[in-house]
């Protein structure tokens, strides 16, 4: 047990710590004044209203690859504009951000939703491939819980803008 831990935590330092560098890159590089991180959201934000989200929630999903529970942080780090991930303790603080930047009871849902749905983090992913000695069965669980996710988000958002 103790040899399979450190081979977790070994990937999940391997792949998270180049992957913090790109974020913090993207967030800080600013090309006509625009961060790279905003282009990348604004480019998902057609995509990602279908789903009942915005494009910095959706690039924040696809950033927190490396690990899930960097997407809070991510998605108020570009709601703030801060060139840096966030800690805030105060919940009431991150629900004021949140909805400042345009979030309904449908986004929360929506991001509940895709939360729950969507693929796993990139150490998973890798123990997947280890454990099976293919990337097919790792493939398949990036693709299958990803694309539930999606169509439930986009069935969501179409029940609610019908009925609401």
């Amino acid at each position: 047990m103790l040899d399979r831990t450190l081979y977790v935590l070994g990937r999940a330092i391997a792949v998270a710590a180049p992957v913090g560098i790109v974020i913090w890159l993207f967030a800080n590089i600013q090309l006509g004044g625009i961060s790279i991180l905003t282009y990348i959201a604004m480019f998902l934000d057609p995509f990602a209203r279908l789903m009942g989200l915005d494009g910095y929630i959706l690039t924040a999903f696809i950033l927190g690859l490396p690990a899930n529970e960097i997407v809070l942080p991510i998605i108020l780090m570009s709601y703030m504009a801060k060139g840096s991930l966030v800690n805030l303790d105060d919940a009431n603080a991150i629900g004021t951000i949140l909805v400042q930047n345009g979030w309904t009871l449908l986004t929360a849902i929506n991001v509940m939703i895709f939360t729950l749905l969507h693929f796993p983090c990139s150490t998973t992913l890798l123990t997947i491939k280890k454990e099976t000695g293919s990337w097919k069965w790792a493939i398949i669980s990036f693709i299958l819980p990803t694309v539930c996710g999606i169509v439930i988000c986009i069935c969501t958002t179409l029940v609610w803008n019908i009925f609401l």
